[in-house]
């Protein structure tokens, strides 16, 4: 029904207002008696092999909504109804900002795949926070709050921004996400050297002591890194004792797309996700899991649009997936059809 109906009607509509629209939609079905209840028989599944006990948490299935779908903490319900074991919400900075300039998001339908600029556009931390409160999580449900920095920060003051964000989500999300990944803020990838990275995650892992009931923090990665910049990063995992890595981010590559050139370089620049992805994310995920340190989790994320998909990012070391670009295009039956294959 989705690729026969809805994605037709939808890809006629601009990426950022259909996202807009489905928002709307998912959010008016789902107050209507009985849908929710609907949605979840039709989509849930659920059997003992399928849970997992990552970081300490019980995940009810591996399945997860990748950070950039729900930014600002509106739609989890609706994503749990729909079968997810867990969504990030975010990313969040401390500060409201608009993100960059539209049109910032395009579709690239001959290879599976969309390039997007939106640039941390939030409401920023304490809306995030002041909704979280007021709304349930559906039971079962794991919470991850992927957070960054504002536009305007200096990355010397990055720190700062990061904590901002810890602090006020402390109590209400499961586990944190540091992204230092997105291409789309100025700047902000060379916070993922080895000395202002080590700063950042140091200090928020001294904030998760004083806090009391630490929560787990993971980093998210970019594709683009050297395998000598991977190592850096798995030292700096080793030395302030994070949980672990959520690899990839999206790619500045724009290497073997079907999409014309003179298409997609017309679309400007931002992060290339979806299906051209899945080869490097994938064999990232598999030199972390064989030079980092035991017990390390690994979340696993890029081109996931099909079973097999998600089975070779489990396959190659990873601990849970998530997915974002391959739901645009498959629909919401694919975290279904996800869960059913990890099952037989």
């Amino acid at each position: 029904m989705y690729k026969r109906f809805i994605k037709p009607l939808l890809f006629l509509i601009p990426p950022e207002k259909a996202h807009a629209l489905t928002v709307m939609l998912l959010k008016a079905l789902l107050v209507l008696p009985g849908i929710s209840g609907f949605f979840r028989r039709y989509f849930l599944v659920s059997g003992p092999r399928l849970g997992r006990q990552v970081m300490g948490i019980g995940f009810p299935n591996p399945v997860g909504l990748a950070a950039g779908f729900d930014k600002d903490g509106k739609l989890f319900p609706a994503m749990g109804a729909l079968g997810f074991g867990f969504v990030e919400v975010g990313t969040v900075t401390p500060k409201p900002q608009p993100g960059n300039p539209s049109p910032r998001i395009f579709r690239l339908p001959a290879d599976q795949a969309l390039i997007n600029r939106m640039g941390f556009n939030n409401e920023g931390a304490d809306v995030l926070a002041a909704r979280l409160r007021t709304t349930p999580v559906p039971k079962g449900l794991v919470l991850g709050g992927n957070i960054g920095k504002n536009k305007t920060t200096p990355n010397e003051q990055a720190v700062d921004d990061y904590l901002y964000c810890f602090r006020v989500l402390h109590d209400l999300v499961d586990y944190f996400v540091v992204n230092v990944s997105s291409p789309n803020t100025p700047n902000l990838r060379e916070l993922q050297d080895k000395e202002p990275l080590t700063r950042i995650l140091s200090a928020l892992q001294t904030e998760n002591q004083a806090l009391g009931a630490p929560k787990p923090i993971l980093l998210k990665i970019a594709p683009d890194l050297t395998t000598s910049q991977l190592d850096d990063i798995l030292d700096i995992v080793r030395a302030t004792g994070i949980a672990g890595i959520v690899a990839t981010n999206t790619t500045i590559q724009r290497d073997g797309l079907r999409t014309p050139a003179a298409v997609w370089e017309a679309m400007g620049p931002g992060g290339l996700s979806g299906a051209p992805l899945r080869k490097a994310s994938t064999q990232i995920l598999q030199y972390l899991r064989q030079h980092g340190p035991k017990g390390m989790t690994l979340i696993g994320v890029g081109g996931i649009a099909t079973p097999l998909d998600a089975k070779e990012k489990l396959e190659a070391g990873a601990d849970l997936v998530q997915v974002y670009t391959g739901l645009i295009y498959e629909g919401p039956s694919m975290v279904r059809n996800i869960n059913r294959a990890l099952l037989s």
